[in-house]
């Protein structure tokens, strides 16, 4: 197969998706291709009344379907036939995701749509798998813990990988008994588009899926304020989570799952594989140009192997071959937009004025877009703009430690707690350290995810509330009732 693309050809689903059908809508927001820098569309604007819309769609479709009440295996296969349909028109997925994102077509292809697909398989089979309990009483009494669907679900993606999110929210909601509402990144909405429409053809009844396009304080606010909106996922900036709590909280009470950033440490010990870990290390910085939450973003490395281990470190950073996101053979990532772009190079320089020292990288690549050079910065303090901020792009930090104490300490992050990797031969080591490492994912002697979508993922601290993937996020899209009968 051939995945390289000509980006001025590919046909755009400009409009919200409701119901059945792509609902025409004028785009106020410009977008740009991260790869090139050129303005090629507008996103739409939804406000409350195409929120009220969407919403009343989903309660009509639940309605009309019984989704939430049918024979659960009917939800499993219909989750499967839109599995199945995600496979064979990845061609076109990755087109639609490559043009807009950061998200080189190759990596799609492999990776992101790949995996989507088997995520939605996974939370499929909950369906008809996972469902109430009996629960000991006396003999005079039968006791319940039944659970049953939230109704309309209002979930929110970011931009880093669309179609991902949006499997990430949509699989398990479903598969629950629940409609969605979702609004997708206005940088990146047409992957997401798409999706919905392979729903529709796979046979899942229309209206059970609605794609609202628009930005935060407009779209977003008008779904985590929706009074029909029984429940809300978010997968975005620790910011962006606390404006979704205090509109929630001020327009009303609903549950919500939160995976906010992260600043995540990895700890290398001089008993490590030290190649394994460079080259982990390194991947974890260059995968999508640093662009993602769980960002391996601040080494820890003990002293003594530090000077070798930054030097593999920039071996393979200098081998990252940048390219558009259009071409199959691009591996390194352009940033999203010109203003992110500007944003981690204001921290880099605020950290070298702190005292630290670029090196490798530390300057925009010269070539067409929004990409920047993968950098690896030796910090002395703590206090770094390069340690405490969510740089969200390629700016990996050096620290060192003399003994496991110190680690730990440079490892803990006031605000942060999303993942962390330790790298080391000691088992006991090990163990003893993933128990004490503030964080929601601990990686050993790796740092990324596998494809066993039963782990889920989520955050200690301001990195977030509740978990995606796993059994968890079945269960979160669930309320529970308790019952007692008496006999």
């Amino acid at each position: 197969m051939t995945l390289s693309f000509d980006p001025d050809t590919v046909s755009l689903p400009v409009g919200h998706f409701i119901g059945d059908q792509l609902v025409p809508a004028e785009g106020v927001i410009d977008m740009y291709r991260p790869s090139d820098g050129k303005a090629y569309a507008g996103c739409p604007l939804a406000d409350e009344v195409v929120i009220d819309r969407a919403v009343e769609t989903a309660k009509q479709a639940l309605k009309a379907s019984n989704w939430g009440g049918v024979r659960p295996r009917e939800r499993t296969v219909a989750l499967q036939r839109w599995a199945d349909l995600i496979e064979r028109e990845a061609a076109t997925l990755a087109k639609l995701e490559a043009l807009s994102s950061t998200r080189p077509v190759g990596h799609l292809i492999a990776g992101d749509i790949a995996v989507s697909a088997e995520q939605i398989r996974f939370f499929a089979e909950f369906a008809d798998k996972e469902g109430s309990d009996l629960v000991p009483t006396d003999d005079a009494n039968l006791g319940m813990i039944m659970t049953e669907p939230y109704g309309v679900v209002g979930a929110i993606t970011p931009w880093n990988f669309p179609v991902s999110m949006a499997a990430w929210k949509l699989g398990p909601a479903l598969a629950a008994g629940n409609a969605v509402v979702l609004k997708p990144s206005e940088m990146t909405p047409f992957s997401t588009i798409f999706l919905a429409e392979l729903a529709i053809r796979a046979g899942i009844p229309a209206g059970l899926i609605n794609i609202v396009l628009g930005d935060g304080p407009v779209t977003g606010n008008a779904i985590t304020g929706h009074p029909d909106i029984a429940k809300v996922s978010f997968t975005g900036s620790t910011a962006a989570g606390s404006a979704i709590m205090t509109n929630i909280a001020r327009t009303g009470v609903k549950p919500m799952t939160l995976e906010l950033g992260g600043k995540s440490p990895q700890l290398v010990f001089a008993d490590a594989d030290l190649d394994k870990a460079a080259a982990a290390i390194a991947q974890s910085m260059l995968s999508n140009a640093g662009q993602a939450c769980v960002a391996g973003s601040r080494l820890i490395v003990e002293e003594s192997v530090a000077a070798s281990l930054a030097e593999a470190i920039v071996a393979r950073m200098q081998v990252a071959k940048a390219g558009p996101t259009w071409d199959e053979t691009s591996e390194y990532s352009p940033i999203i937009s010109r203003r992110q772009l500007n944003r981690i190079h204001g921290i880099v320089e605020a950290a070298v004025s702190a005292g630290g020292e670029c090196l490798f990288g530390g300057r925009q690549m010269d070539a067409p877009g929004y990409f920047y050079q993968p950098t690896l910065m030796a910090v002395r303090e703590s206090s770094s703009p390069a340690v405490t901020e969510e740089i969200f792009g390629p700016v990996l930090t050096l620290q060192t430690f003399a003994d496991e104490e110190e680690a730990l300490a440079l490892a803990d992050h006031p605000t942060y707690g999303l993942a962390a990797g330790l790298f080391t031969r000691d088992l006991s080591r090990a163990v003893r350290l993933t128990r004490k490492l503030q964080a929601g994912t601990v990686w050993v002697n790796r740092y990324s995810r596998s494809r066993d979508h039963i782990l889920p993922t989520g955050g200690y601290k301001r990195s977030g509330i509740g978990k995606d993937l796993g059994r968890e996020a079945y269960h979160a899209n669930r309320k529970s009732k308790s019952v007692l009968i008496s006999l």
